[in-house]
């Protein structure tokens, strides 16, 4: 019998539960503090411990990491950027711990499901929620590139204006990102023009049928549909996701527009048996997929 512990650590919350035996558990959810890198790391040990005990522990965290190790290069809606976050939960826990990029967790749940068997050997995942985050499982397996940080999908640039060459960069998210255009906080500025409160305001007037609602939907996922084509161009995959808070909140009504907008910029030929779709887990993605990732891990380590 093999318990794992899954964290999904976002901007606005922490989410954990156990997975065990194929079943994935209750989920906890907290608002993530984030007043200092010490009162996370206190949170985040907290909410493990009460999982406890388990075999491993996996974190997915919205920030670059060096997946060696365990450690967030840079974080932006987090304060974890250089914490030495594994070593700090093994050393705490007792127990071992790995810690990935949230959307990358989140594709291995995708790609896998519960029962840690192989699924889609292709995958693609977008997480639309705080920020745009990005996963790629290729023959089953994460792509994590040469130093552990691949897949910021939402850092693609979408949106730049080239005629006179590259424009000044600006920080992150660049003003020409997928992320400025496509995040949860896009989805804000649009309700907003439109009169209606917020993101979430907007799915459900959407829902409701309301034009209003129904346009700000179309815009993100006309925007999110480019981010799509470019990455169906790359790596012509089984699946594409779309997941995290917004978008599994908006569903087909974000989903719809965003094949459209892919299809137009397709390469013909390339992604014929692609299939674009919403994630399954919703937003027990994160959770599940940190576990799985500490599952294969450990078993590696095991091996090794």
């Amino acid at each position: 019998m093999t318990r794992l512990v899954g964290v999904d650590v976002g901007g606005t919350k922490v989410a954990v539960a156990a997975v065990e035996d194929g079943r994935l558990g209750e989920t906890t959810l907290r608002p993530t503090d984030t007043s200092s890198p010490e009162a996370l790391l206190d949170q985040l040990a907290g909410l493990v411990d009460e999982q406890l005990p388990a075999d491993a522990v996996g974190i997915g965290v919205p920030s670059v990491v060096d997946f060696p190790r365990g450690r967030a290069r840079s974080s932006v809606n987090i304060p974890l950027a250089d914490l030495a976050l594994r070593d700090l939960l093994r050393e705490r826990l007792g127990v071992p711990v790995f810690v990935d990029n949230d959307a990358t967790v989140a594709a291995v749940a995708e790609a896998h499901g519960p029962d840690a068997k192989v699924d889609v050997r292709h995958l693609v995942m977008f997480t639309v929620g705080t920020g745009v985050g990005g996963g790629i499982v290729i023959d089953g397996r994460i792509y994590r590139g040469a130093t552990g940080a691949a897949a910021e999908l939402g850092h693609t640039i979408v949106g730049a204006h080239l005629e006179r060459g590259a424009p000044p960069a600006e920080g992150f998210p660049q003003p020409a990102s997928l992320e400025h255009f496509a995040a949860g906080r896009a989805l804000d500025a649009l309700a907003a023009e439109r009169g209606l409160e917020d993101g979430p305001g907007a799915v459900a007037a959407a829902q409701r049928g309301e034009e209003a609602g129904l346009e700000c939907l179309r815009i993100l996922g006309e925007r999110l549909g480019i981010g799509i084509a470019n990455l169906i161009n790359t790596f012509d995959p089984d699946v594409v996701v779309v997941g995290g808070g917004a978008g599994s909140a908006a569903g087909e009504l974000l989903l719809a527009p965003a094949r459209e907008a892919a299809a137009r910029f397709t390469l013909p030929g390339v992604g014929t048996a692609t299939e674009i779709r919403v994630a399954r887990y919703g937003p027990e993605a994160g959770v599940l997929g940190a576990a799985l990732m500490a599952g294969q891990e450990l078993e590696r380590e095991a091996a090794a």
